[in-house]
């Protein structure tokens, strides 16, 4: 496999952007990354995770799953998440 099929290597699903855009493709991932992401945020460790894991699996063949999942967590790197300390009954 060359680089350049490596870019046009889809998801096992569609990433859904909040925007209503879809990314099917690495290169579409990519591309979001480079072109909607503040440059200021470029440094940013959930978009620099992402950018190495689709580059990754482009140029290497690695795997689309953490191409995915990293490219998700860009996409939401600025909302809340709701894992945390479990709160137990004996607890309350």
């Amino acid at each position: 496999m060359t680089l350049a099929d490596g870019w046009s290597r889809k998801f096992s699903e569609p990433i859904e952007l909040p925007n209503g855009r879809r990314l099917v493709t690495l290169r579409d991932a990519i591309a979001w990354l480079a072109k909607s992401v503040p440059a200021s945020e470029h440094s940013a460790h959930e978009v620099q995770l992402a950018a190495y894991c689709v580059t990754e699996a482009a140029a290497s063949n690695g795997p689309m799953v953490f191409a995915r999942i990293a490219v998700l967590r860009a996409i939401n790197r600025h909302k809340p998440h709701h894992w945390g300390k479990r709160k137990l009954k004996r607890d309350q």
